[in-house]
């Protein structure tokens, strides 16, 4: 691809030229190599700050996607015998490389999303955090399990795990760096290869990583990029890929699921949510209000994880109203590389209405906007100022639906068991969060949300920062767990294999089969009785 005059979004960018993006975009996968003069079809790229085409990627096609997975295919099995020691080094050195090459991945992160430096860096924070868990963790994880066999002395069970070949990760433009890695390292850890396809509106990314996964170590066509539109190359990636892994929004996610499913293999979804947020009456109210605005606004809402319905016990909810109206107002909002302001810009046009949309729904329906509730041009095409609304009719569209925007509803509530039931009345389930001055109260009523993830007095990082548990949704926010072991063994299909020490396990010649049946009866009751003792005293001593 040939190098253009750089626009002012890429000249802006302190480390990034046009050629540079050019480089990057000639590292996605393309089963034909690149001549003088190709006219192949083509991805426009546009940065949201200024609505303004950085660069275009190739329009990958089947044919592309077959190509890169076949490749990839070739590669794996040599990876698949590396030691796992040796994978995670790779992963390990990569890490090392994020951290070292920050200041690229940010600009990059920018350009192509259009949020603050702020947001850019807590989203690349976490690529290094992630990869040195899987590092740590991942050899363990995948050793062979001893396990009970049928005849303990007799038989025994061993249980190993392969990886289960070639990965397809499709990742959103909303966090599109630590969500595609979230996915890919421990694919790559439990050795698969992995193909990638990134959101169109944010390739460059992923073409970075790409490049510094191949610095750290990582064997040649282990990692493929295909770039293109979700409809032309998402169906022949997950046709031939042995999993897949997705993040974006419910219904796109059911199209997989089902597709997923015809061809008889496993896929982990992370979809959209409406989030609750619930504040108690014996809440330090100022925390409360300054937690919300972090869980309600971070990445102007653009964030899986995001507060949208906040419920507040009625004897704190004027007092919390006021703060939270106050902290929001504080807000500054800006696209600059520099960190000064706290948020950015929405994605695109079509993001931008939808916000609008759902607000003029709630106002017409009889919601007061306390602050917000506008676009900011003047900032940038894009921006959206973060918006409070209170009266919102339950039925109305931001209430029932993802915003994925800047805009957070307020509601009175008599008591905490009300709001927890009111946080339950969605058929989502991903994060919901908890504020309170009793962090016993707290824990107990989160055990109450229906979500796959809850907080105590934090936003969303006490539990997506734990890398050692689990994340996923409940409901019709997803299928499947990223994160802890679970987010590594979901890689792997699991081989029993069983020895016998005496030949086979039958009826024995030498006794009859009456008195070897009562026999056999009169012992199992023995060891269940004595199994039963067992565990009675298990439960004794972990209440001491």
């Amino acid at each position: 691809m040939s190098s253009t005059d750089p626009p002012t979004a890429v000249g802006d960018a302190p480390t990034l030229t046009a050629r540079r993006l050019d480089g990057l975009g000639d590292r996605a996968f393309r089963s034909r190599p690149a001549v003088d003069g190709d006219d192949s079809p083509a991805l426009d790229v546009f940065a949201p700050a200024t609505d303004e085409r950085i660069g275009s990627v190739p329009a990958c096609d089947a044919d592309d996607v077959a190509a890169a997975v076949e490749r990839a295919r070739d590669a794996q099995a040599a990876w698949a015998e590396t030691p796992a020691t040796e994978r995670a080094r790779v992963v390990d050195r990569f890490g090392d490389l994020v951290s070292k090459n920050r200041e690229e991945l940010l600009d990059v992160l920018q350009l192509e999303t259009g949020k603050s430096r702020r947001t850019a860096v807590e989203e690349l924070f976490d690529v290094p955090t992630g990869c040195s868990y899987v590092a740590s963790e991942a050899p363990g994880e995948l050793a062979e399990e001893r396990r009970r066999g049928v005849a303990p002395g007799v038989t025994t069970a061993t249980v190993t795990r392969e990886p289960v070949g070639v990965v397809g990760v499709i990742s959103p433009w909303n966090y599109p760096l630590t969500l595609s890695m979230a996915d890919a390292i421990p694919a790559l850890a439990a050795g698969n290869a992995v193909v990638i396809k990134p959101d169109e509106k944010t390739p460059y990314g992923a073409l970075l990583l790409a490049e510094l996964l191949e610095v750290a170590g990582l064997p040649d066509d282990l990692f493929q990029v295909v770039t293109g539109e979700g409809p032309t190359i998402g169906p022949p990636l997950i046709d031939a890929v042995d999993y897949v892994a997705f993040t974006g929004s419910t219904a796109t996610g059911r199209t997989i699921a089902e597709r997923a499913g015809r061809n008889l293999i496993g896929c982990s979804l992370e979809l959209g949510g409406n989030n609750p947020l619930v504040v108690c009456d014996d809440v330090d109210v100022d925390e409360a209000a300054r937690g919300a605005v972090q869980a309600c606004f971070s990445n102007v809402g653009q964030l899986c994880l995001s507060a949208e319905r906040v419920y507040v016990v009625e004897s704190v909810y004027d007092e919390f109203l006021d703060a939270f109206v106050r902290e929001t107002e504080s807000l500054t909002l800006g696209t600059g590389y520099d960190y000064d302001a706290d948020l950015g810009s929405l994605v695109d046009a079509d993001q931008l209405t939808r916000v609008e949309s759902h607000v003029d729904d709630a106002r017409e329906r009889g919601a007061t906007v306390e602050t917000g509730g506008r676009a900011r041009p003047d900032v940038a095409p894009y921006c959206y100022e973060p918006t409070v609304l209170t009266g919102v009719e339950p039925d109305s569209t931001v209430a029932c639906e993802e915003t994925f925007g800047p805009v957070a509803a307020v509601t009175p509530v008599p008591d905490a068991a009300a709001a927890v039931a009111a946080a339950n009345d969605s058929s989502y389930g991903l994060n919901a969060s908890v504020w309170t001055g009793d962090h016993e109260r707290g824990a107990e009523l989160a055990r109450g949300i229906d979500c796959g993830t809850v907080n105590v007095n934090d936003a969303f990082l006490a539990t997506w920062g734990a890398v050692d548990a689990p994340m996923g949704g409940f409901g019709d926010s997803g299928l499947g767990r990223r994160h802890g072991s679970e987010g590594i063994r979901r890689y792997t299909e699991t081989r029993t294999v069983g020895v016998s020490r005496v030949g086979p396990l039958t009826f024995p010649d030498r006794i009859p089969t009456d008195w070897f049946v009562r026999g056999a009866f009169a012992a199992m009751r023995v060891g269940r009785r004595a199994r039963r003792g067992v565990d009675a005293v298990r439960r004794r001593l972990s209440r001491r």
